[in-house]
């Protein structure tokens, strides 16, 4: 009489690459949620562009000072007395400017009535 033969365990691995394929395929459908940019647009060149300081905002320097309007200023007194109203205040930080000095900048000016300070900042592109 024969023996029968061994069974054979079925192979795992098909059932493990059928997976892996189907997150695969997840994973590219989900990545593709925004339509792509419309090849023939021209966005808008700006590295040329002056950088300069908008007339309405607060300036604070890597050292601490503050200036406004090109000139520097002791305090916000006169960036108070030109603002038309006491809704919004502008600060714009260097970059190394101390955050310390840059909180008791906006402190002041939410103690003098300032309904909000707002931080200007630059866009970083993505």
């Amino acid at each position: 009489m024969r023996s029968a033969a061994p069974r054979r365990k079925p192979e795992q691995t098909i059932a493990l690459i059928n997976i892996v394929f189907l997150m695969l395929i997840f994973f590219m459908v989900a990545g593709t949620l925004s339509p792509p940019i419309d090849p023939e647009l021209k966005l808008v060149d700006t590295r040329d562009l002056e950088g300069r300081a908008p007339d309405y905002a607060l300036i604070l320097d890597e050292s601490g000072q503050l200036q406004y309007r090109g000139a520097p200023v002791a305090g916000t007194e006169a960036y108070l007395a030109d603002l038309l109203d006491l809704t919004t205040a502008r600060i714009m930080p260097d970059r190394a400017a101390p955050a310390a000095r840059l909180l008791e900048v906006a402190r002041a000016l939410r103690s003098a009535g300032v309904e909000r300070v707002l931080i200007v900042t630059e866009k970083a592109q993505p």
